[in-house]
């Protein structure tokens, strides 16, 4: 985990880190500023994960993010890795996740028109992504997918067997609720 109070640097540029935005199986996610552009700075852990495994993970984000650019998912563009330190620096995308606006009652039906878009793009190329709603943003009208996870396409881990599960106040989404808010 990197310390909010001293900057970050990624190749020799130093961004100022402004907060926590969120851990990941992969990695913890940061809003952070090189001046007057704020932006997503994403440190690779190594931490154990039960129910994933990764090979090499900074390999994995690079590959994933050129697999879905190559399909054209609405995505942060990434704007520079380093590599040795295991960082990435992704566009930020300002608005309310998905999982915001479910748990405030608020999603709007074009999110779920959006992301059935993303689906027919991603299953024409064999690919499913990390459907769970915090890894969605709403910004300006526009459904990002912020994360750049990726896999080969399977039935169970498709978006209307497993992601719609968390796209409304279903039984799955509000355990998820209670589980986290208990910790």
């Amino acid at each position: 985990m990197i310390d909010v109070n001293k900057p970050i640097t990624v190749n020799g540029k130093e961004y100022t880190v402004l907060k926590l935005l969120g851990k990941g199986k992969g990695g913890y996610s940061y809003l952070a500023q090189d001046g007057e552009n704020k932006v997503v700075v994403k440190q690779i852990h190594h931490e154990p994960c039960e129910y994933y495994s990764f090979g090499n993970k900074i390999e994995a984000e690079l590959h994933d993010y050129k697999r879905l650019n190559a399909i054209g998912i609405t995505m942060p563009a990434m704007l520079d890795v380093d590599v040795a330190a295991e960082r990435i620096v992704k566009e930020y995308i300002d608005g309310a996740t998905v999982f915001e606006m479910v748990n405030g009652d608020c999603l709007p039906p074009s999110c779920i028109e959006q992301v059935k878009k993303m689906c027919a793009l991603l299953y024409a190329a064999s690919t499913n992504i990390d459907y769970f709603p915090t890894n969605f943003v709403l910004q300006d009208g526009v459904l990002y997918y912020i994360d750049y996870e990726c896999n080969d396409y399977t039935e169970e881990w498709n978006f209307e067997n497993w992601g719609i599960k968390y796209w409304s106040k279903t039984p799955e989404f509000i355990k998820y609720v209670e589980q986290s808010t208990s910790k």
